[in-house]
């Protein structure tokens, strides 16, 4: 419930969520086109949509799945993971990014981040680095990219493998090229939430031949029909081999024909986040109480997150205390995310507190803001006025 103390009505009648996918008739019709075809599981609009990806990157190849996770799945397999094997990812982040490390018995080591711009910090993941460094899976949280070539230098010279875990990133341009192709493997989530949806879905894009063809095979049972990986002679059209355990990560046509048709509307979905974004940074840079997430100058970021700093010191009411009167505004703020290793699955593997002081500061006072390209101006004002009046209240 709203706080007596603030009184009055609600800012607004009806809830705003903190995000909503954006479905149109054209995205109804392709998917419906989809259902009447010939095929429904991967099939010709799963290859379309994974080279639409890789046009839309510059990558010379990508491989869809049936969610993000499941892409990550695949990117630690092709990556040669295994137990005893360390990965270096943020806490920030959801618990994909570092399960998907546990799948394959190796160990999640945790960097702590910048204070600014809410990303691992390169310096901390330089410290992290041992013997036991398999891979480094850094994570463009809400969208900005992540300092890429400044990680890549690290590990020059090494067999340390970066995977991009780029969910949030669809769109964001690194030094002038977009995010994709920069690192070993890129991900990219396509929830309801994210830039663009499938429903379900994820892709990861490479440069790299021998990661495509294992990443491939691994969203299919590990199995292959292409003739140039047979270890056996071909007895027949019929023939296939299983060449290792993979998994069914597939992803279905329609998903697939929802994505292309998305993908017609990146553009303005682009320019409305940014737009959006434009209008929270002018309102809040000088909100006294809040703290605007930095944006390195690296970065030309689509934000899928817009994530705020409550500046405690300066409020008389905790984090708790804040969300719950914009929930009673009925405006959806959220938080992203719970530090990985505060998880009780975490905590059971030995994990502690304090590890990252950085992450857990943040976490103790961020706050995600509403953001999507549906929301119309009347929303993004209803958000800012409920900002300015619940942290003008609050202010000490």
């Amino acid at each position: 419930m709203l706080p007596a103390i603030l009184g009055g009505n609600p800012i607004r009648t009806k809830p705003l969520p903190y995000a909503k996918q954006y479905i149109d008739d054209n995205d109804c019709e392709a998917v419906n086109a989809v259902l009447k075809s010939d095929f429904l599981t991967t099939g010709p609009k799963a290859k379309e949509f994974e080279e639409v990806i890789a046009d839309y990157v510059g990558s010379k190849y990508a491989v869809a799945f049936a969610n993000g996770t499941a892409a990550l799945h695949g990117a630690c397999y092709a990556a040669g993971i295994k137990p005893g094997d360390e990965v270096i990812t943020t806490p920030i982040t959801f618990a994909a990014s570092a399960n998907c490390v546990l799948y394959l018995g190796g160990t999640p080591v945790f960097a702590d981040i910048n204070k600014e711009t809410f990303n691992i910090d390169v310096e901390e993941i330089a410290k992290k680095i041992t013997k036991k460094t398999k891979a480094i899976i850094p994570v463009d949280y809400t969208g900005q990219a992540v300092d890429i070539d400044a990680i890549k230098e690290l590990v020059k010279g090494t067999d340390i493998v970066v995977i991009e875990d780029s969910a949030h990133a669809l769109g964001t341009k690194y030094k002038g090229k977009r995010v994709g192709t920069q690192a070993d493997m890129t991900e990219f989530s396509f929830h309801p939430v994210k830039t663009i949806t499938t429903g379900e879905g994820g892709i990861i894009t490479t440069n790299s031949e021998e990661y495509y063809k294992t990443l491939t095979n691994f969203r299919s049972h590990g199995i292959t029909r292409d003739k140039n990986q047979l270890e056996h002679k071909d007895v027949g059209g019929w023939y296939y081999e299983q060449l290792f355990l993979g998994y069914n990560y597939r992803i279905t046509d329609f998903q697939c024909a929802l994505g292309i048709s998305q993908m017609k509307k990146l553009d303005w979905f682009i320019s409305r986040r940014k737009e959006i974004v434009q209008k929270y940074n002018n309102a809040f840079m000088d909100l006294d109480g809040v703290i605007i997430q930095k944006n390195a100058d690296f970065s030309d970021t689509v934000n899928h997150l817009y994530v705020l700093k409550l500046d405690l010191p300066k409020l008389k009411a905790d984090r708790r205390e804040i969300f719950d009167a914009f929930i009673a505004e009925n405006i959806g703020v959220h938080v992203h995310y719970i530090p990985v290793y505060w998880l009780p699955y975490y905590e059971k593997m030995g994990y502690e507190k304090g590890i990252c002081p950085n992450a857990e500061e943040l976490y103790n006072c961020m706050l995600t803001v509403p953001l999507f390209p549906a929301m119309s101006d009347e929303d993004v004002n209803d958000v800012i006025n409920g900002f300015y009046k619940i942290i003008n209240y609050f202010r000490k």
